[in-house]
């Protein structure tokens, strides 16, 4: 359900919230976060617990590996409360940003505090949630974003946000008719033709028709005529690599199916993007206002690479790559790659979003995916990572800066 009339106001009820970016930072810099879960879910159970401290319990017990609970609660308290206000950087923020979220894991929806979280900017996340109707009037606001993620358990959400978004009456970022094209069976059609760029063919396979082509029963073409073994797959809908595996042959598609129960899957060719030397490099690109920026680069002998798994902070020649790709990314990743990064971002469209990708030997920039809610922090230790904070901080400026321009934009056209 959506209000017919969209205003704005500063009476709308709105709860505070210790938020996803210092708890998640207090995680990852190893702090034991059991006191506070209990201290906060006392409270939740004995009926004192604030909105905001509820939904607080609910990231923490995600963070602490109880995602089915974390939503269970998150859903509880979201059906009393849609509204939160994050920390701000200043008593007096001089910008207000409303950011659309789905009521769903921590990671489906764009991890903005982060962006944010040093800024004189006020950010406030509304949770849209379908059959319960958008407030009315709304917060008062200077920008909003759709944070939202093209997950399926987002989908109602991006459709709900799109039947007003016309209408919206302030500047609203990465649109949801924009963001549902992320989808990996999606994407490589939407980015097909671009010179210099490869993304394989991701097609979408139900457990039937790969149980025929695991037991040869049928070929692999009869899912995509150019398909061949080796393949990537992986759980329609999973993410951070939970589920993906690479198979050479129907036997072992036999086996990935018999330890996997989901009826869903996705399929896509293997590429050998290994460099030279025989290691792997992976490159997180973040794209705020149509320019790409470096947030990454993973290095390791794995095709299966993750910058958690790639083991950089204990290998100094790893960081020292890593350091230089950011520093001249400008003249040399961003230079080489400029057309097929220019014409990438044409595409998508978003005002903010993250590729991870690739080099292939023949110097193709090689895209595994795209989407609006990777996360880009600067919480890696300084010790380890000089080169980073520069880097993050040059993102977040981008990014704020981006806000402000939207926001001129339209107090001049409203003059």
């Amino acid at each position: 359900m959506v209000s017919d009339v969209l205003a704005v106001s500063a009476s709308a009820q709105i709860a505070d919230r210790i938020g996803l970016a210092k708890l998640a930072k207090a995680a990852f810099d190893g702090n034991d976060l059991r006191p506070l879960w209990g201290r906060l879910i006392a409270k939740l159970l004995d009926g004192s617990a604030e909105a905001g401290e509820g939904l607080d319990v609910a990231l923490l017990a995600q963070l602490l590996g109880d995602k089915s609970a974390g939503l269970a609660i998150q859903q509880d308290v979201l059906q009393a409360q849609q509204l939160y206000r994050a920390p701000c950087g200043s008593a007096a923020p001089r910008l207000r940003v409303l950011a659309l979220a789905a009521a769903t894991d921590m990671g489906s929806n764009t991890p903005i505090e982060f962006l944010l979280e040093d800024a004189d900017i006020e950010l406030m996340t509304l949770y849209v949630i379908p059959g319960v109707e958008l407030p009315s009037p709304l917060p008062e606001h200077d920008v909003a974003i759709v944070i939202a993620s093209d997950s399926e358990d987002c989908q109602h959400t991006l459709q709900q946000i799109d039947q007003v978004a016309a209408r919206w009456p302030r500047p609203l970022l990465n649109p949801p008719r924009l963001i549902a094209k992320l989808d990996r069976d999606k994407l490589h059609r939407l980015l097909a033709g671009i010179e210099g760029l490869m993304m394989p063919a991701t097609v979408a396979a139900v457990r039937e028709r790969l149980t025929e082509i695991a037991e040869e029963r049928e070929q692999i073409t009869t899912i995509a005529t150019d398909l061949a073994f080796p393949i990537i797959i992986r759980p329609r809908g999973s993410h951070a690599g939970v589920g993906l595996a690479k198979l050479d042959e129907p036997i072992e598609l036999s086996l990935y199916l018999d330890e996997h129960d989901e009826q869903e899957f996705f399929v896509a060719p293997f590429i050998d993007y290994a460099s030279e030397d025989g290691l792997f490099r992976k490159y997180r690109i973040v794209f705020v206002d149509g320019r790409p920026y470096a947030c990454h680069m993973a290095i390791a002998a794995r095709w299966d690479i993750w910058y958690l798994n790639a083991g950089m902070a204990a290998n100094e020649a790893k960081r020292f790559e890593e350091a230089t790709f950011m520093q001249t990314f400008d003249i040399g990743f961003g230079r080489r790659h400029r057309t097929a990064l220019a014409a990438l971002a044409e595409r998508i469209g978003l005002d903010y979003f993250i590729i991870d990708c690739a080099e292939t030997r023949d110097g193709s920039l090689l895209v595994f995916e795209a989407d609006n809610t990777a996360v880009v922090h600067n919480m890696d230790q300084p010790e380890v990572f000089p080169y980073k904070p520069p880097q993050m901080r040059t993102i977040f400026a981008a990014f704020v800066s981006m806000i402000e321009g939207r926001v001129a934009s339209a107090r001049e056209q409203a003059a």
